[in-house]
């Protein structure tokens, strides 16, 4: 049995984290710590979570011995300190993206992960998407033959943008270079168009990130511009393409105060791909794909798995997150340098 507590109180932990872990039977939740600051922001939602003890002193639930696993959903500033924290305590880490603000960062960090013995890892939980899925399903079945081009698109229309300062990367970026790297590898090279639109210099709310492997190329791309939705993924092959629908923000969904209830239900019809492929006759099929439900558990059976078997199974690598800093990093200078 895996104990498990929590650093932070927001979405990500009430959504994506505690719906996956509470009723696992490997699993068992004691703390939820934020700080004494953050409590009147989250007090409609703490009497739903009545079997978890709340505390306000990240060192209450670093000195239980019980506790294994310590999950940190802090604001951004605080993932590399907090990560050292629970290190040091003797504690496993799970850190909300984006782990740390440099490659360097990162590396310390799992330098001393390795010292310790211990398992650290960024929950990016998007690789299990219903919709990657799909997507990489489609991909490993051959049907599409070789890759040749591949689109990412995650966009929004927004006046003023996202942000008045940097953060679209490191909030959106991070995810979908995430996927890309996870489905195809450390890229060849790397080419950046970032933009400050809207907050010239000071603000990245424009960027393609184009990821070259061989002969075949990966765009990920994100605007605050964008009116009329891109399909989410766009895919073409050397036999056939396959396109699935734009993602459904989470922005635009109401929120209910209570306990979150993971919803198991697969995609509706009009969520599902449209696979386009040449058979060995040469006739064109077309096939609609279904989409099943996000997965986010693995993140979960990832971390469970490297504590009892090591660090080899953590489903991601620590040279995939540096790689991912690194493109952060440089796409980021590329943003500050726009518009001077």
């Amino acid at each position: 049995m895996i104990t498990v507590a929590y650093i932070g109180f927001g979405v990500s932990i009430r959504e994506y984290h505690i719906p996956y872990v509470e009723k696992r039977p490997d699993m068992k939740i004691k703390y939820i710590c934020r700080r004494r600051e953050d409590i009147p922001q989250f007090a409609d939602y703490e009497p739903f979570y009545s079997d978890i003890t709340f505390v306000t002193d990240v060192e209450e639930i670093l000195r239980d011995e019980e506790v294994d696993l310590v999950v940190c959903g802090a604001p951004d500033r605080f993932h590399v300190p907090y990560a050292k924290q629970i290190l040091e305590a003797g504690k496993h880490a799970l850190i909300e993206k984006p782990f740390a603000p440099t490659a360097a960062q990162a590396r310390e960090v799992f330098a001393l992960a390795e010292e310790k013995g211990l398992i650290c890892m960024p929950n990016q939980n998007r690789r299990f998407d219903a919709d990657f899925l799909a997507l990489r399903q489609v991909l490993e079945s051959g049907r599409v033959g070789d890759l040749v081009r591949l689109e990412s698109h995650f966009d929004y229309f927004r006046t003023n943008g996202w942000y008045d300062t940097l953060g679209t990367l490191y909030n959106l970026g991070v995810h979908t270079t995430d996927q890309i790297i996870a489905l195809l590898g450390i890229p060849d090279e790397v080419r950046y168009d970032v933009r400050s639109i809207h907050h010239p210099g000071v603000a990245d709310d424009y960027f393609d990130l184009d990821f070259f492997y061989g002969n075949s190329k990966a765009t990920v791309s994100t605007s605050m511009c964008v009116s009329i939705d891109h399909p989410r993924f766009t895919l073409h092959g050397t036999k056939g393409s396959f396109t699935l629908p734009p993602v459904i923000h989470n922005s635009g969904k109401k929120k209910v105060v209570g306990r979150h209830v993971i919803n198991r239900a697969p995609a509706p019809e009009d969520r599902w791909g449209t696979l386009v492929y040449h058979d060995e006759t040469g006739a064109a099929v077309t096939e609609k794909v279904p989409v099943d439900c996000a997965h986010y558990e693995r993140i979960y059976d990832s971390m469970i798995d490297a504590i009892l078997h090591g660090p080899d199974r953590k489903v991601v690598k620590d040279e995939e997150v540096c790689k991912v800093l690194e493109i952060l990093e440089e796409a980021t200078r590329v943003a500050m340098s726009h518009g001077r």
